[in-house]
């Protein structure tokens, strides 16, 4: 973990920020990356939830939710159908975290999750729609 990573936690906390998701737009961590900085900032800030906003390719994205779980976060952003993403990634693979993986992952280790699945479904198809539309 990076020293100004602390460093960062530490001022956040003081300011009273409750909510604090950390990010890889650009798709680079490690899965030993998410490890150590969770597992370091979360039991040293307890009155903090931390995020994880991740991207990724396509074939990343199961080991890269199961290793920030592990480490201790519980709230994680996510796109639908991993749409976006960032223009300096490394490549044109490199996207958002898809939402309906994170979702059935969570589902088939029995992780609770607040998304309620029949209203996901209604703009997960939404927003199919729009994408071949416009895409």
């Amino acid at each position: 973990m990076c020293i100004r990573d602390r460093e960062w936690t530490a001022r956040l906390a003081g300011m009273g920020v409750a909510i604090l998701s950390l990010s890889d737009t650009v798709g680079t961590a490690q899965n030993q990356d998410i490890k150590d900085l969770y597992e370091s900032l979360v039991p040293a800030y307890p009155s903090i939830e931390f995020g994880a906003h991740l991207h990724c390719k396509p074939q990343e994205w199961k080991e890269k939710i199961a290793t920030a779980y592990a480490a201790g976060c519980r709230r994680f952003d996510g796109a639908i159908q991993g749409f976006g993403g960032c223009p300096m990634a490394a490549d044109a693979l490199t996207g958002n975290m898809p939402t309906e993986k994170m979702l059935s992952y969570f589902t088939s280790q029995k992780i609770d999750h607040e998304v309620r699945w029949m209203a996901f479904e209604a703009a997960h198809n939404k927003a199919s729609a729009l994408f071949q539309k416009y895409h």
